[in-house]
């Protein structure tokens, strides 16, 4: 029987340090998202988030080139039924966190402001840094509360990160099995519909048999 080569995994086995390497990637850093906000303009940003999952962001609005009035723009996060959870007027830096109730769909939207006695605004660059999840949590913080050493920490990262991807598949698996359901409701629905039409053409079919019989019959073309 040949033995299996060193370094190589055996076959069924998932090489640990790949996992992890994996996991630690996607704990990367997420890129701000930077864009040009029109004077006289509104642009939103749309992100569904899970619930019970905290929620941390830093935003800056740069003053338009030329301008001595400096940055102009109010900032506002909604969720789907219009529940303001941060506003800000003029605002130009700042932060925020908030932590959703439930799973939704919420929006941060921009929406510059032309200052009064002036011309068409520049375009003002807008930079909007949001986490969510185990990316918005503090591990240093909690390493220092805690007394964590730095591989402790790490740990408490991919645990994390653990628990969240377990919470998307179940997520994933409850709306198959809510959209599983919705589509045998419908297939059933279309036979019911189906076999209902069928009934009803030859019903209609049968009727307009007789009713042709008795008209031939009343003008004696048929006995």
């Amino acid at each position: 029987m040949p033995l299996p080569l060193p370094g190589r995994p055996r076959l069924g086995q998932a090489p640990l340090p790949a996992l992890l390497l994996l996991l630690l990637l996607m704990v990367g850093p997420a890129r701000p998202i930077s864009f040009q906000l029109p004077g006289k303009a509104r642009k939103c940003l749309r992100e569904e988030i899970h619930r019970d999952t905290l929620v941390t962001g830093e935003y800056e609005i740069g003053a338009p080139p030329g301008s001595s009035t400096g940055p102009s723009a109010n900032l506002k996060i909604t969720d789907s039924a219009g529940h303001i959870l941060y506003a800000k007027e003029d605002a130009t830096k700042g932060k925020f966190a908030f932590t959703t109730e439930d799973y939704d769909m919420f929006e941060a939207c921009f929406e510059s402001k032309l200052p009064v006695g002036t011309g068409r605004m520049p375009d003002q660059l807008v930079i909007l840094d949001m986490k969510h999840g185990v990316e918005a949590k503090n591990y240093e913080e909690i390493a220092k509360v805690e007394k964590l050493k730095p591989l402790e920490v790490e740990l408490r990262r991919l645990e994390d990160l653990s628990e969240s991807i377990v919470n998307d598949f179940a997520y994933m698996k409850k709306r198959e099995e809510e959209m599983r359901d919705t589509n045998e409701s419908t297939n059933t629905r279309v036979l019911y519909f189906s076999i209902f039409s069928m009934c009803c053409l030859i019903g209609l079919a049968t009727w307009q048999v007789f009713y042709l019989r008795r008209f031939f019959k009343a003008k004696k073309l048929i006995e």
